[in-house]
């Protein structure tokens, strides 16, 4: 896909998205923040700057992104989602899933693919977010998530409804092949 894309670096340079969310957090984050997908650290190193904002934490599977993100002054971990983080721990998460609706046979042979790339229904990330997003916030915490109408933006938000949130959209933008919205998550106490 990288190729394709005319894409060699290995990790994913902000984009429209990256700026939505930024435009989100920068209205709602306070506190200790988690941006969960970090890429580049871009959108952290924003939300860094937040009158409010104590902490940012950035976090990402690829070790190439990790890397960008420490050379911006991002505090950077390289994990997969939430798994290492301690419960309650975070007045804000924000993700900019990887959300593109892929073949499940393509091969996922670069990290720029596994940056885009959402599986058959765009929500393979998405899903196993919303499952622990949960555990890792604060009690009036909230969770910014990026969602793309190629990923079912009515499937998204049911499926955070099923899992106990409250659903509030706070940004969007439109393009002639997607609308990008930022879903403004709380637990439903």
């Amino acid at each position: 896909m990288a190729e394709r894309r005319g894409l060699a670096d290995p990790v994913y340079a902000p984009a429209e998205d990256s700026g939505l969310l930024a435009e989100a957090a920068a209205a709602r984050a306070r506190g200790t923040v988690l941006e969960v997908g970090t890429g580049s650290g871009w959108v952290a190193e924003r939300v860094a700057d937040v009158d409010g904002v104590e902490r940012v934490v950035g976090s990402d599977v690829n070790p190439h992104a990790c890397r960008r993100a420490r050379d911006r002054g991002v505090e950077a971990v390289c994990a997969n989602l939430l798994d290492p983080f301690r419960g309650a721990a975070f007045d804000a998460v924000l993700f900019n899933p990887p959300y593109l609706p892929t073949d499940p046979d393509a091969e996922w042979d670069d990290w720029q693919e596994a940056a885009l790339s959402g599986g058959a229904s765009g929500r393979d990330l998405i899903e196993p977010f919303l499952d622990d997003a949960g555990r890792v916030l604060a009690p009036s915490g909230v969770a910014l998530l990026l969602v793309s109408s190629l990923a079912g933006f009515g499937e998204v938000i049911e499926y955070a409804l099923d899992g106990g949130f409250r659903a509030e959209t706070v940004r969007e933008e439109s393009f002639p092949y997607e609308t990008l919205s930022v879903l403004a998550l709380t637990m439903d106490n």
